[in-house]
């Protein structure tokens, strides 16, 4: 079992801890900023462009992070562990990396609780929705030049789960699932719901979205439908995206119990 662990991705940071082998993790990475035991551990190191020989001086046992780097051969080349793990899109790749960080530090038991947990938690908010002929409309915005994330994305299957029609799954052309929408677009679509995931970085807010040209007529902005989101955790597919995903089931609840009946 490792008891010096290097964790150079913040989603799996927060796995780690979750799943209670944060006792073992003796440094993380310049992002990992969650939970505040693992800033109490956190380092200038960075997973998008990792430094070999600062890894090494931490004198690990094994170091987590994602894919999108040749880390696996240079610390394979020092007899250095490692668990790498591509970026989840969906639910199932999440537990499936929860499970496997738990096997790999000897929290199978933990590991297998909190993915029941989280099933559990999910499955209980899409249930909470009231059932509805018209599915309401998303736009979840990235940045503020407008890149969003379509439901080919980890963050696009929380919308799905939900219910939600995504405005970016008509982009078209190969985006990898992040397409960069126009302006045009998005006011043309007029989506019921906007999620701002673009607060921390760029400092998006309600006021920013309102401000914009031709934005102050759009049905989300005119009914205050307009949510400003953690950053950190809509980018993340660890345990908080249940706390993202109840967010999102609020603002579904409030519009549907405005909606008239009969």
């Amino acid at each position: 079992m490792p008891t010096r662990i290097v964790s150079l991705s913040p989603t799996h940071t927060e796995i780690l801890f979750a799943i209670g082998a944060g006792g073992q993790v003796i440094a993380v990475d310049d992002q990992s900023n969650f939970p505040e035991a693992a800033v109490a551990v956190q380092t200038d190191l960075s997973g998008f462009e990792p430094n070999v020989e600062a890894i090494a001086d931490y004198d690990p046992d094994l170091v987590v992070f994602q894919v999108g780097t040749d880390l696996v051969p240079q610390l394979g080349s020092l007899d250095i562990p490692t668990y790498e793990a591509p970026v989840a899109t969906t639910f199932a790749e999440a537990y499936t990396q929860i499970e496997q960080l738990g096997a790999t530090t000897g929290h199978v038991a933990e590991a297998a609780g909190v993915v029941a947990t989280m099933t559990a938690d999910i499955a209980a908010l899409a249930a909470s929705l009231p059932p509805s002929e018209t599915p309401l409309t998303v736009y979840h915005e990235l940045s503020p030049d407008y890149y969003s994330a379509n439901s080919s994305t980890f963050i696009g299957q929380v919308y799905s789960a939900l219910g939600l029609q995504n405005i970016a799954d008509r982009a078209e052309g190969d985006s990898g699932g992040y397409p960069q929408l126009s302006a045009e677009a998005i006011i043309d679509a007029d989506p019921d719901l906007i999620f701002l995931a673009d607060t921390k970085c760029c400092g998006e807010s309600f006021k920013t979205v309102r401000g914009r040209p031709g934005w102050q007529d759009m049905t989300a902005v005119v009914d205050g439908r307009v949510f400003e989101m953690d950053d950190d955790v809509a980018s993340r597919w660890g345990p908080r995206i249940v706390d993202y995903m109840r967010q999102v089931a609020e603002a579904v609840v409030a519009v549907r119990e405005l909606e008239p009946t009969g």
